[in-house]
């Protein structure tokens, strides 16, 4: 019904303006809706208490350090979440901490010993920041050859990788050789190999899919059994 006395071109315009006010609002409930502070489901919290009581006090600490995440704020939520593990977690071999060559801890396995290496750090991030609400599509582990000072000559090393969109050819970089979350283009003394996460698996950072990850590394696989016991999403 036409109110009195409005021409239809200022009630088409009147009509715009409310159509854009509530797609604002819309578009601010998802962004809070899809990234928000680190929340511990009951699931998680009884898997927490069974691991015991390191567990849950790192896990009750990441809660407090992610309490103040602005929502919806990709770049905040990099920033804590790197911070916190970097700071929580003490660099240890896997040899050193679970006599094994190679293993890949879940999040409550490197809670409860402190301990971990690079992979094991990237976990902790990864799972973390989807429990925050983060997309899958944004993050990928990164294999890389890191050349280090007093190495004589580059040494396998993994990162984390966060997409602002999919299109995204300098990724921000989360890593525990240089604390700051940077763009790809300013750590030159890292080179890709290969990356994944649970959607798929390719060459390098943008080459060709080389199909399911789970089907095509075992101990990925293995890991996500373990981490959907501890009540992560993913």
């Amino acid at each position: 019904m036409r109110e009195a006395g409005q021409s239809p071109a200022h009630l088409r315009q009147r009509m715009a303006r409310r159509w854009r006010g509530l797609a604002a609002v819309l578009a601010g409930s998802v962004l809070a809706w899809s990234l928000q502070a680190f929340e511990i489901p009951a699931p998680m919290e009884r898997a927490a208490r069974e691991a015991g009581p390191a567990v849950v006090t790192l896990l009750q600490s990441l809660k407090r350090a992610t309490d103040a995440v602005q929502p919806g704020n990709d770049l905040d939520a990099l920033n804590r979440v790197n911070n916190f593990f970097n700071q929580n977690i003490q660099y240890g071999d896997d040899l050193e901490v679970w006599g094994k060559v190679d293993y890949w801890a879940s999040p409550f396995e490197t809670f409860k010993r402190g301990y971990g290496d690079c992979e094991d750090y990237v976990i902790a991030k990864y799972f973390t920041l989807l429990q925050m609400g983060m997309s899958p599509e944004k993050l990928r582990f990164v294999y890389v050859r890191a050349t280090m000072a007093g190495s004589p000559k580059p040494i396998a090393h993994m990162i984390l990788a966060y997409y602002a969109t999919p299109t995204t050819t300098d990724p921000l970089i989360l890593d525990i050789l240089d604390n700051a979350v940077k763009p790809a283009s300013q750590r030159r003394d890292l080179v890709p190999v290969f990356s994944f996460n649970t959607q798929g698996l390719w060459q390098g950072v943008s080459g060709s899919s080389q199909g399911n990850a789970a089907a095509r590394l075992s101990p990925w696989r293995d890991l996500l059994e373990k981490v959907k016991g501890e009540g992560f999403v993913f």
